[in-house]
């Protein structure tokens, strides 16, 4: 039995009865527009990290020790994830009071503005340490603007959407995210490609910057054109909306979907950071691959990541939201264990790997509608970014130190830390298919 039914008489269960069967002009239209400003937003967080060496050169003072500084631009990229929680909180609560247009407008417009700035930023030649003061502070401005973008992107498309569309809806927006990834990516290599390293230290490095900027800005008008959710507008006409504060309320009655939803996002967390993101340097410099190979193959893997999205998103419409995280749960820590496995003996099939674990990464994009579905409308938005953010800022901040401790242990053993998640993604599943708390956590209200 699929455990994505909605309920009767909710406001989700109301829109677009008619024609629920098909996606409709205007859902494709929404679909289309908000995964390309979740595209553009991420690039413009990410693009930071594919600069950082140069940014660290150009921002610190010429004379202090070269680990000092690294240490302080990856601190200043970290100060965006540190900042996610609070912005995502804060954009939430007037998310769910206000509307959830204006903060999908508003969030975009944070992230576009301090990301064109970075890219006119004075240097620590021109004006010293206000340099790496004003760069920390338009970091921070776009860590708020992504906490809540993220998850207001997902409320926002499973809202304007019939309900047996909302897991292809979530996967369509995280395929859209993802791809912001690899945007920056395709960036910084072109960049890196055209333009000599004296180049780009001179001048090259603002471009990325200028573009994801202006692109954003450019997305900002084209949001003007989407429409308020009718979840939200039916909420607003029946003064349904919170009573209270809605993070207070989350807090008190909705404890067991925050679990929920803090679980999936760990999960998210280790197929994201571990398998997509630190991946490629773990296996640069084994017998036979080189570490050209592996981020050409990471990018490709990265493309399969936005296929899985997809996929995922449809089954949890299809065959529902606990089946699904069981399969995708295993497909996930079966594919790792042995593309890792592989690449330590027989590196040969690096890419065809690669891509079907990058595939399998792809639960990403049934995370959000599994995450989303335990809240309530009145609270949704707030439910969903505090249980998302925090975890992310959680688990997204420390497994990259735990699995860098794990491997003086086993070179193998970020397959033991992604194994264990897909594992817990099995058990999780399996009670939200057939425990009746969990099938009925999983109903769209």
């Amino acid at each position: 039995m699929n455990d994505s039914v909605p309920a009767a008489g909710s406001a989700s269960a109301a829109h677009d009865l008619p024609n629920e069967n098909s996606l409709k002009r205007g859902d494709i239209k929404v679909l289309g527009l908000s995964a390309l400003g979740g595209a553009l937003e991420f690039y413009d967080f990410v693009i930071f990290v594919f600069f950082a060496t140069v940014v660290g050169q150009l921002f610190f003072p010429p004379d202090i020790p070269e680990w000092l500084r690294q240490v302080q631009t990856f601190g200043i990229f970290a100060a965006g994830y540190l900042a996610r929680p609070l912005g995502g909180i804060i954009m939430a609560h007037f998310g769910d009071t206000l509307g959830r247009k204006k903060m999908f407008t508003l969030s975009i417009f944070m992230m576009s503005l301090p990301t064109l700035l970075m890219g006119m930023l004075p240097t620590y030649a021109v004006i010293g340490m206000w340099a790496p003061l004003l760069l920390i502070i338009l970091r921070l401005f776009q860590g708020a603007a992504v906490g809540g973008e993220v998850p207001g992107a997902w409320v926002f498309v499973s809202e304007h959407v019939a309900p047996r569309h909302n897991g292809l809806a979530c996967g369509t927006l995280s395929m859209g995210l993802v791809g912001g990834i690899l945007l920056g990516s395709l960036m910084a290599s072109a960049i890196n490609s055209v333009y000599t390293p004296q180049e780009v230290s001179d001048f090259a490095w603002r471009i990325p910057f200028i573009i994801g900027g202006v692109f954003g800005l450019f997305s900002v008008y084209l949001r003007r054109w989407l429409h308020e959710t009718p979840v939200f507008a039916e909420m607003q006409q029946k003064k349904a909306l919170a009573a209270e504060l809605p993070l207070k309320m989350i807090l008190r009655e909705q404890r067991p979907a925050i679990a929920v939803a803090m679980a999936v996002t760990w999960i998210l967390t280790a197929a994201i950071v571990v398998v997509i993101l630190m991946t490629p340097s773990l296996i640069a410099g084994l017998e036979g691959l080189s570490r050209a190979a592996a981020f050409s193959a990471n990018s490709l893997a990265i493309v399969a990541v936005c296929v899985g999205c997809i996929v995922s998103g449809y089954m949890v419409d299809r065959i529902g939201a606990g089946v699904t995280l069981v399969l995708w749960s295993a497909l996930l820590g079966i594919t790792y264990w042995v593309f890792l496995a592989t690449m330590h003996s027989d590196p040969s099939l690096l890419v065809p790997l690669y891509c079907l674990t990058g595939f399998s990464v792809g639960i990403v994009g049934a995370v959000p509608s599994i995450a989303i579905r335990g809240f309530p409308p009145a609270v949704r938005f707030t439910g969903l970014s505090f249980s998302y953010n925090v975890a992310y800022a959680i688990f997204g901040g420390f497994t990259p130190i735990l699995v860098s401790l794990m491997m003086t242990v086993s070179p193998l053993s970020p397959t033991w830390y992604v194994a264990a998640l897909s594992l817990m993604g099995v058990v999780l599943g399996l009670w939200l298919a057939i425990s009746p708390r969990g099938r009925e956590l999983m109903r769209i209200v």
